[in-house]
């Protein structure tokens, strides 16, 4: 265990050594080539040295945050060597041999090599110690030093590269969270006022005492209470897909209840927009599984679509049957045609096909739909022929395998 008194960063820098398991074994070749009977990892900073993790086969007891008190008076001279520091035989070593510390511990032998972050800053060593003299300026020996060095080099950076990609990934997954969060509230707490708004349009509308104009402008507020209601239904949606909760369903096979929710949007579209014609063929024959609500939200996002983009000259039209063993659901209307990579990125959110008459909108429309097709073991499908273009749901009448978008 780490002591607690040592400081954040010498911490993590410990913990990050010891978390790398090539490390110990590489440590047990080093005994076995060299046959010391101590290697360990050590991080070096403000000149004393730190065992990060060690294979200790004499008994010194230096465990992982103990100060390795031999390396810490060679520190400063370690960090300025490119190259490994070697002593073969204390004893007749005669730069190192009147130095205390190798003689107050009894080593006679010890080899240091320097170990450096990508960016070339002086981490610590890969060093060993031995109670008897030892070859250790033998090419081999000071090969296989380097090459593991440089080894546990790479291994270190790029386990503090993952944890500074592993942290910027949770901060952007937190701050992702906060914003869905912010748009499921704000569209949860927009749907009271957009509610009365729409109440008291209908109340102006139905009053005696308002003008013809005043009339008017009240079908308008009601008309925009609508397309607001739509903006914000779609958002909290999104929200919901997005945070993890998925688009709630609640199925059933009740059929009368899909007719009315079909029914009564198209309905809605009518009455909203005068300005286009709209025919509808609705031949629901079997049951389907399914939640009547979201499949009128898709049909409703559909018709918003068809209304928005299509040619107001030209009728749309709707069709509904339950053909194969298949619910299938299709809006029609005349428009401007794409290609097939067009069509298939309809469905991203916040995607415009044309970035003028998206201005006002928020691109979520066709990508709701795709998710509620989803959430029901169905999909999505676009086609553009002849000036023509058609959305078209399709599912298993008993909903396939739904799963949460």
């Amino acid at each position: 265990m780490i002591p607690t008194n040592l400081g954040h960063e010498l911490q993590k820098d410990i913990q990050n050594i010891a978390d790398i398991s090539a490390i110990p074994p590489l440590l047990n070749v080093v005994c076995r080539t060299t046959g010391m009977g101590f290697s360990a990892v050590t991080r070096v900073t403000n000149g004393r040295s730190f065992t990060c993790i060690s294979r200790d086969e004499i008994g010194l007891g230096l465990g992982a945050g103990d100060e390795l008190l031999l390396e810490t008076n060679l520190a400063n001279e370690i960090g300025k060597h490119d190259g490994p520091i070697i002593i073969e035989h204390v004893s007749e070593d005669l730069y190192y041999g009147n130095r205390p510390n190798p003689a107050k511990y009894d080593f006679q032998s010890y080899i240091s090599v320097p170990i450096f972050r990508r960016a070339g800053d002086f981490f610590g060593t890969l060093c060993a110690l031995g109670r008897n003299p030892a070859k250790l300026r033998e090419r081999e020996t000071t090969d296989l030093f380097k090459l593991f060095a440089q080894l546990i080099s790479y291994l270190l950076n790029t386990t503090e590269e993952l944890e500074r990609l592993n942290a910027n990934l949770n901060e952007e997954r937190r701050h992702g969270e906060l914003r869905e969060s912010f748009i499921a509230i704000l569209a949860h707490d927009l749907r009271n006022p957009v509610g009365t708004i729409r109440m008291c349009s209908d109340i102006l509308a139905n009053s005696e005492d308002l003008s013809q104009r005043g009339i008017s402008i009240a079908h308008n507020i009601k008309s925009s209470s609508h397309r607001m209601q739509g903006l914000i239904d779609n958002l909290l949606s999104f929200a919901q897909g997005s945070l993890g909760d998925g688009l709630r369903l609640i199925q059933s096979s009740d059929r009368a209840a899909l007719r009315s929710s079909i029914e009564h949007v198209i309905t809605e579209t009518r009455i909203l927009s005068g300005d286009h014609e709209l025919s509808s063929s609705v031949g629901i024959d079997h049951s389907v599984h399914c939640d009547p609500e979201r499949v009128g939200q898709l049909l409703s996002n559909l018709l918003g679509n068809a209304v928005k983009h299509g040619d107001p000259a030209s009728p749309i039209h709707v069709d509904v049957n339950t053909v194969g063993g298949m619910f299938n659901l299709s809006v029609t209307n005349k428009g401007e045609g794409f290609n097939g990579r067009h069509g298939n990125e309809l469905f991203r959110p916040f995607f415009g096909k044309d970035s003028v008459k998206n201005r006002n909108g928020l691109g979520l429309g066709l990508y709701i739909c795709s998710e509620i097709a989803k959430a029901h073991g169905g999909k999505m499908d676009v086609k553009s022929t002849s000036g023509c273009i058609t959305f078209m749901f399709t599912m298993p009448l008993y909903g396939g395998s739904p799963f949460r978008a």
